[in-house]
This record gives C-alpha cells, sequence and structure tokens, in this order.
C-alpha cells in the first residue's frame, strides 16, 4: 500500500471514529454495490458505537433486500423534511451529483467522506477513500473494516460478497484478480452461501426483465463494421412490462457479448426526454473516457452518461466510432 492511499485509510478511520451521528448515503438507482457498500458502512459505524441512519433517493431493489438490514435503508419520501445531517459517509458514487436529493438534507457546514472506488471519482469529500484499482466499493470497506481489528459475522460479510459479486459479473469480469479472489475465499470462510446469492442476482430473472431483454433484442442495431452493437428501452417499455429501473439491470451485456463486438450500449428514454446510456467494452476501449466527455462517468469497462435528448444517441455512438478507429 503506497503512502498516500494509507493516509486516505487512515483519514478515513479517524472520520468514523471522531463523530456520533452519521449519515450513509449512494448514488441513486443502487445496484448491488451501492446497497452492499451502504449495509457495511451501517455495519462498521455501529461497531463503532455510531448512531446511523441510511437513505437513498430510491428504494432498494427487491433482488437486494435478502441482506440482513436492507429495509433500514429509507427512501428520501419516508425522512421527515426537517432532519439535517452534519456527517456524511458517501459510498460507490463516482461525483457528489450522483447522491441525488439526499443532499439537499445535509446540513450548512457538513463533513463528507468519500469512499470509492471510480476512476473518474472527482474527490468531492472532506476526506476521500478513492481506490481506482478496487474491484468495488465492497473491497475498500473490507480492508477498512480489516484496519479497525474488526471481526466479520456472516451477515456482513453477506454484504461484502455481494458487492464483490456483482461488480465482478460474477467473478468474469478484467477486475476480477487475486485481490478479489482472495478476499471472497475469506468471506465464504466466514460462512457465506455464496451459491444461494449467486443464483438470485445472477441467474434468476424476473417476468418484466425477460420482456425488456426480448424488446431490446428486437431492437439491436449493429455500427462500425458490427464492432459496436446498441439497445433501445424507451418509457412505454417500462410501463408495458412493468419493469422496474432494476430490471434493466445486466441487459447491456447481451449487446456486449455479441462476438466481434467491441462495445456495447444501452440506451433508456426517461420521461422528462432524456436518455440514460450504459456502456460496455472489452478488452482495448476506454467507455469511461468517453462517458466523461457527456458528462458522466465509470470505469475503463463500464461507464455511463445521461444525454439531453434522442438527437444525441447518434453522437455517443459515433464518440465510441471514432475511439475504436484510433486504438
Amino acid at each position: 500500500m503506497s503512502g498516500q492511499l494509507l493516509r486516505e485509510y487512515e483519514a478515513a478511520i479517524k472520520f468514523m471514529n471522531e463523530g456520533d451521528d452519521y449519515l450513509v448515503v449512494s448514488h441513486v438507482q443502487p445496484d448491488g454495490d451501492a446497497i452492499s457498500s451502504t449495509l457495511a458502512t451501517a455495519w462498521l459505524l455501529r461497531k463503532l458505537g455510531k448512531r446511523v441512519t441510511l437513505v437513498n433517493e430510491d428504494t432498494v431493489p427487491d433482488r437486494l433486500r435478502f441482506m440482513n438490514g436492507s429495509e433500514l435503508i429509507q427512501p428520501l419520501g419516508g425522512l421527515s423534511s426537517d432532519l439535517r445531517f452534519s456527517r456524511i459517509v458517501a459510498v460507490d458514487c463516482a461525483d457528489f451529483k450522483r447522491i441525488g436529493r439526499v443532499s439537499e438534507r445535509f446540513a450548512e457546514g457538513y463533513e463528507l467522506l468519500n469512499i470509492d472506488h471510480h476512476p473518474t471519482n472527482n474527490l468531492y469529500g472532506v476526506a476521500n477513500l478513492v481506490v481506482p484499482d478496487a474491484a468495488a466499493t465492497a473491497q475498500i470497506l473490507y480492508e477498512l473494516i480489516a484496519a479497525h481489528g474488526l471481526k466479520l459475522d456472516v451477515e456482513a460479510a453477506e454484504m461484502l460478497y455481494t458487492g464483490l459479486l456483482t461488480d465482478t459479473g460474477g467473478f468474469r469480469y478484467s477486475n476480477t484478480d487475486t485481490r478479489v479472489m482472495t478476499t471472497a475465499a475469506k468471506l465464504l470462510e466466514a460462512g457465506v452461501n455464496g451459491h444461494a446469492i449467486a443464483d438470485r442476482l445472477l441467474e434468476a430473472m424476473s417476468l418484466p426483465q425477460l420482456k425488456l431483454l426480448r424488446l431490446g433484442l428486437n431492437r439491436m442495431q449493429f455500427q462500425y463494421g458490427d464492432r459496436v452493437c446498441s439497445m433501445l428501452i424507451t418509457p412505454e417499455d417500462m410501463a408495458d412490462t412493468g419493469a422496474a429501473p432494476e430490471d434493466l439491470e445486466g441487459l447491456v451485456n447481451y449487446a456486449r457479448n455479441v462476438e466481434g463486438v467491441e462495445a456495447g450500449v444501452l440506451f433508456k428514454g426517461m420521461r422528462d426526454g432524456s436518455v440514460k446510456a450504459s456502456l460496455r467494452s472489452g478488452t482495448t476501449l476506454d467507455v469511461s473516457a468517453i462517458a466523461a466527455s457527456f458528462g458522466g462517468g465509470g470505469h475503463v469497462r463500464a461507464a455511463g452518461c445521461r444525454l439531453d435528448g434522442p438527437e444525441a444517441m447518434p453522437l455517443l455512438l459515433a464518440a465510441i466510432g471514432e475511439a475504436l478507429e484510433s486504438l
């Protein structure tokens, strides 16, 4: 561990020890790593004798509610409007705006600890524990808990394993390294039922998700010598299938996994006219740089951004094509 990273861990430990009440938040439309990191951070803070409130702008996806304490993550609408928090821990948020409207409940002069693994993180905290080479924020929290000298129980181990599993695509993505597998092995030793979690999160598919997939596959388009594949899901699709935002999870991989495709894109039309784009790449293309040029961010192989409207979709595809040509 470098001297700079060691100082970041020490600053995070100091931040967690010097207060009494904490608000733990993550990004809007939380995924497996966001929810597991929120819960693991709360577990750690409670072990330190702190009072903790957990809030997200959106609700916890149904498939992630098996984790102990997930029912304690309140949607923003369920929080008393007069509550304000002075000490915040934000997990798995690449930038401040990803926290969403929960930031409206931050008190004037608040202090924030930013724990994240996205290389595009803009270090918006008074203390920043950002480890870009960590496969998941859950990996960082595993090491932070170890640095506190605390022993994991089964429930906490399950949280961390979930974050690792989901952000590595079931230990299949290129971020699956020896550090990940060593951590996963230790979490299994702590009593995690890895098979049951994988079956729930990677194998099971809801009926609305299957219907969305059928619609997305029917609209698949290939560009730039079949090196780019895109799919489109409209607001009407979401309404007609009864799908929730979590049902979009993993759909972009069907575009990316076509043989010969180097970049997969899932476009999701929003009710306000904007379009969310999820980008995935193979072994060479840096989609985080492309997403950043459109105001987004993420990882080298997985990133996202929000476009002003459908007219910007060809512009994003053109940027991907230009990047591929320059390789």
